[in-house]
């Protein structure tokens, strides 16, 4: 994954046109994670279809990926553990711990993501991993690591200086009103980091 900014999808935030909002966020050269975990796997894959762009990564509907010809799948850690991901050019996994981390990659994921990081309201009552989390993983294995859960423009420093190879967003992108102004903020800041 060469992206430093990775939107994650969830269609009950989305203030506007959901597929309109997605359309846009992948044709500002921005990946998205297509989690939208509550459809069935036929109705995902016409979600899909409906959006007909590259750079959208699957989440969990490993034969929706495959039928549609999605090169990149995103995975829950149990997921990993049963599916068959061969094929794929690259494959991500949810983690929250060292040793998630660790088992991921040795299941092939290809990058994974970390979290939750910092307080969101997506975990609403449930306590953030800190940065450390970040720097604990990034100290055991050797694929991108990507931090996710409560990113913000104004903490997204603080993720990367952790070791983060990248942030994940999901509210911001889902709920903010300007998109190529919120797009821009994300990528001065990353600019100036890396």
């Amino acid at each position: 994954m060469c992206s430093k900014l990775i939107c994650v999808s969830n269609r009950a935030l989305c203030g506007t046109n959901f597929i309109r909002r997605i359309r846009d966020i992948i044709d500002a050269d921005i990946p998205v994670i297509l989690r939208e975990k509550d459809l069935t796997e036929r109705e995902y894959y016409k979600l899909l279809c409906k959006i007909d762009r590259g750079n959208i990564i699957s989440h969990s509907f490993v034969g929706a990926a495959r039928s549609f010809g999605c090169s990149k799948i995103h995975l829950p850690l149990p997921l990993l553990e049963t599916s068959d991901i061969s094929g794929f050019a690259e494959a991500g996994a949810s983690t929250h711990s060292v040793e998630e981390a660790v088992r991921a990659r040795e299941l092939g994921a290809s990058y994974i993501t970390a979290g939750h990081v910092f307080a969101t309201d997506c975990k609403k009552g449930f306590a953030p991993r800190g940065t450390d989390l970040l720097r604990d993983i990034k100290n055991e294995v050797d694929i991108p690591v990507y931090a996710l859960g409560g990113i913000s423009p104004e903490n997204a420093r603080k993720a990367l200086s952790a070791g983060a190879d990248g942030v994940c967003v999901m509210s911001g992108f889902m709920k903010c009103a300007d998109l190529p102004r919120y797009i821009e903020e994300y990528r001065r800041i990353l600019e100036k980091i890396l």
